[in-house]
């Protein structure tokens, strides 16, 4: 007897909880919308110093983005889909991090992981702005005697 009333309060306490769940899921958070998701990162690993960019759906208002020692507070675009580029600091520490987004009219925070990796990245792009050193200058200073 005692272990069909034990069984009669589980299953009524479960069918509390499963009847709730839904309930709980439809109603929209305070502030209206339905908060950020579908958040990505790309480049997924990024060397420290370095710009990645960070998007999200559910901010129709803009939001901010966020990791606490990797990179500052930065805004996110307004829209179905908000963009951000952030800056990693070059003393953030290499390893998995993780992001996080908040709309602006919306209490609900998403998160996602991205990787720092060390060192600075390759400096393609610069060019001629870097000088010679002086090895080279000397090699092209000899060079340029003997013309």
């Amino acid at each position: 007897m005692r272990v069909l009333r034990a069984l009669t309060v589980t299953a009524a306490a479960c069918a509390a909880i499963g009847l709730s769940a839904p309930f709980a899921a439809a109603n929209s958070p305070q502030g209206g919308g339905n908060g950020p998701s579908n958040v990505t990162v790309n480049p997924y690993s990024v060397h420290q110093g370095a710009s990645m960019q960070v998007s999200a759906a559910g901010c129709g208002h803009g939001g901010t983005v966020w990791s606490n020692g990797n990179f500052p507070q930065t805004n996110l675009s307004a829209g179905s889909i908000g963009f951000a580029t952030v800056r990693i600091f070059n003393h953030a520490s290499p390893g998995h991090h993780t992001l996080s987004v908040k709309c602006h009219d919306n209490s609900l925070v998403a998160t996602h992981r991205f990787t720092i990796l060390p060192g600075n990245g390759a400096q393609g792009g610069l060019g001629g702005s870097f000088g010679p050193s002086t090895a080279e200058t000397a090699i092209g200073a000899g060079l340029a005697q003997t013309i």
